[in-house]
């Protein structure tokens, strides 16, 4: 019947239930576990610019993709920093106290590095009558090769040993890095003697000995550089720089270039012997112990630096020193023009090495601040890219002073074209962008890019190619571009900046 309520057989109205009432939610309805990641991550989530910043911390932690998928639901680091990105706003509380800033360094050490490393080209001044005799093939003079052998192999093995030493000095353990040094300085020693040896043969025994103190003296200078110790470089390289200069006005003997050669490289050897023997850092007075960070003192470093790291350091050492070799000797190599040329070059490269080192920690530390300052991406991209372009004007401007300077006061250069000046710059361009790629971890890039170019370079050498200055135009233009384009591809991600 229409509105009469149905009961169950032997029920009546006085015992139907009541209106029932609402039960708790159910045990299994657990609160998101995302929700409460993000809860626990909160502060720094909220200051993250990007996403990429949430995943790095996310695996620093320990989380691996399995374990994020079958916790989380989501793929990978990548997902899930992104999930937490979207769900914390952003918030930039400014630091209590004052920002600690690990790029902040002296102008001052910075240029002092760069007279260091451009004051040993004073030594083959003053060492050149030493070397007198036929010129050699590609119309080098007497005793280049060897010389040329030598370096490029200090210059390959002394850049893998100086990484691998900073490794060390980076995990807090200054003995292991002096004990790398130990044995690696004199093992790339032997390895740039024999290389000049091999090629001097019987031939040029003076070139074969010049050579070898030169790998001697580019050993010990790695370890004092990599030590901190330019300031105990420069002094043992200034009766050397006082000889060469003297000897440009006026005849000097044999014997007293030889004399201040030796006395300059046993000087070199012998602070640098000082520095890494055991319970070393003679300089300050100081043991080992005491270099140590205090957290670090009486425990062994659990981790180890693995070798095959430096590598890629070593390639990039290889085939920039080829470039800046092929750039300082272009014409001399097809005999269009004398040794006289090169020096202008090489001396405002070298020089250069120290504003670029300070505008590469310049570059570093405004990332920083646009890490602070910034809100979103796009806005951290465009600060950085900013940075970029004034850091790198300011060197390629540096450059340019000193290769018109350089030209200018040394005697007997001719004039540069506009086209070796322009291939000067963009070889500029490559190692600062080299140098930077470096630091962001994408090492091996930059030594991909510029083993390329030098391989180019060194094809167009042997094949006799027309026009060496427009092919190190392009070859040096391309690396320089290319590098620059892998450095803004990264100049948004924000673990590259850390």
């Amino acid at each position: 019947m229409t509105g009469s309520i149905w009961l169950p057989p032997g029920a009546s109205s006085e015992t139907l239930p009541g209106v029932p009432k609402q039960r708790p939610a159910p045990s299994w309805a657990e609160p998101d576990p995302i929700d409460e990641l993000a809860e626990r991550l909160d502060e720094f989530v909220a200051a993250a610019v990007h996403p990429d910043e949430i995943a790095a911390l996310l695996e620093s932690d320990g989380m691996s993709d399995d374990q994020i998928r079958g916790r989380y639901g989501v793929k990978n680091s990548f997902a899930l920093a992104e999930e937490l990105y979207d769900r914390v706003a952003r918030r930039f509380p400014e630091p209590a106290g004052p920002v600690h800033d690990p790029w902040q360094v002296g102008l001052l050490g910075c240029l002092l590095r760069g007279v260091v490393f451009a004051l040993p080209g004073f030594g083959y001044v003053l060492g050149a009558p030493l070397l007198a005799g036929h010129r050699e093939s590609f119309n080098l003079p007497a005793g280049t090769l060897p010389l040329l052998a030598s370096a490029l192999v200090g210059w390959t093995w002394n850049q893998g040993l100086a990484h691998r030493a900073y490794s060390w000095l980076g995990l807090g353990d200054k003995p292991a890095a002096r004990h790398s040094l130990l044995l690696g300085a004199p093992l790339g020693a032997l390895l740039g003697a024999g290389a000049a040896l091999a090629v001097a043969g019987t031939a040029h025994p003076t070139a074969a000995a010049f050579a070898t103190a030169q790998s001697s003296y580019l050993a010990a200078a790695t370890v004092l550089l990599v030590l901190g110790r330019e300031r105990a470089l420069m002094a043992t390289l200034l009766p050397t720089t006082a000889g060469a200069v003297i000897a440009m006005v006026h005849p000097m003997p044999d014997a007293a270039r030889l004399l201040l050669l030796l006395g300059s490289l046993l000087a070199v050897v012998t602070l640098a012997l000082l520095e890494v023997r055991p319970g070393g850092n003679w300089l300050k007075g100081r043991g080992d112990r005491r270099d140590q960070p205090q957290s670090t003192r009486g425990q062994k470093t659990t981790m180890s630096p693995r070798t095959t790291t430096s590598l890629p350091f070593a390639l990039f050492g290889l085939s920039s020193g080829a470039l800046v070799l092929y750039a300082a000797l272009g014409d001399i190599l097809t005999g269009k023009t004398h040794s006289a040329a090169a020096a202008p070059a090489a001396v405002a490269l070298t020089l250069s090495m120290g504003p670029a080192e300070w505008l590469l920690h310049r570059f570093r530390s405004n990332s920083l601040t646009g890490l602070r300052t910034t809100r979103t991406p796009k806005a951290f991209w465009r600060t950085t890219g900013l940075t970029l372009t004034q850091c790198l004007t300011a060197y390629l401007t540096v450059l340019l002073t000193l290769t018109v300077l350089a030209t200018t006061l040394w005697p007997h250069t001719p004039t540069l074209s506009g086209v070796t000046l322009a291939g000067l710059l963009l070889l500029g361009m490559a190692l600062w962008t080299g140098l930077l790629l470096q630091s962001f971890g994408a090492v091996m890039g930059a030594a991909a890019i510029c083993c390329t170019a030098a391989a180019a370079q060194t094809l167009a050498l042997l094949t006799h190619a027309a026009a060496p200055h427009w092919i190190a135009l392009y070859v040096c233009g391309t690396a320089a571009l290319a590098q620059v384009a892998l450095v803004c591809a990264l100049l948004g991600r924000v673990t590259a900046h850390r």
